[in-house]
C-alpha cells in the first residue's frame, strides 16, 4: 500500500497522527483484501512534509487496531515520493523473497505507480481505490458548474499527468 498524506499531531483514537483521505481509503481496502487473502502487507511511505507525519507508522498503528497481526505487516517508512516508494518496496520484496506484489493506491495515482514500479525491474498487480468518479459516468446539469472539488480533480490530474510525462525524460 503506498501512502497518500498523514497529519501530525492530530488526535485519534489510539494515539496521534492520521492517514488522510486518500491514504485512509487505501487503508481500508488493504484491510478488506488482508482478510480475505491473509497476504502480508508492506507499508510505504514516510514523513513527505515537516507539518506531516510518517505514513507508514500511522497506517501501522492502525492496521493493527483493526486486527492485522504485527507480524504481517512491514514498514517501509522513508519513502517521500512514488519513484522512492518503488525504489525502497523493491528492496523489501526481495529481502522478504515476494514474488507476486499486488499494488493497492487510489485509481488517479495507479498509471503513475505501475510505471514507477516497472522503471524499477518490478511487475506489480494493480489494485485501485479510493476512485473519484462513478461509473458508468453520467452527466447532468450540475457537473457543469464549477466547484472546490472539481478544481481539486483538475489539481490532482495534472500532478499525475505532470508525473507520468516526467518519467519520460
Amino acid at each position: 500500500m503506498l501512502g497518500g498524506g498523514a497529519t501530525s499531531g492530530t488526535p485519534d483514537v489510539n494515539g496521534a497522527g492520521q492517514l488522510s483521505g486518500s491514504a485512509a481509503n487505501r487503508l481500508l481496502t488493504v484491510v478488506r483484501l488482508y482478510n480475505k487473502t491473509n497476504l502480508p502487507i508492506i507499508l510505504s511511505g514516510g514523513q513527505v512534509f515537516s507539518d506531516s507525519s510518517n505514513e507508514a507508522s500511522i497506517a501501522r498503528r492502525q492496521l493493527i487496531e483493526l486486527g492485522v497481526p504485527k507480524n504481517k505487516i512491514i514498514v517501509e517508512d522513508k519513502s517521500r515520493n512514488t519513484e522512492e516508494n518503488a525504489k525502497y518496496v523493491k528492496e523489501m520484496l526481495s529481502r522478504h523473497h515476494f514474488k507476486q506484489p499486488i499494488l493497492v493506491t487510489s485509481a488517479f495515482h495507479m498509471e503513475r505507480s505501475v510505471r514507477n514500479f516497472s522503471g524499477v525491474g518490478v511487475t506489480v498487480t494493480p489494485y485501485p481505490t479510493d476512485y473519484k468518479s462513478s461509473r458508468p459516468i453520467t452527466l447532468y446539469a450540475n457537473k457543469l458548474v464549477p466547484s472546490a472539488n472539481a478544481l481539486s480533480n483538475v489539481s490532482t490530474a495534472l500532478k499525475e499527468y505532470i508525473g507520468i510525462a516526467a518519467l519520460s525524460f
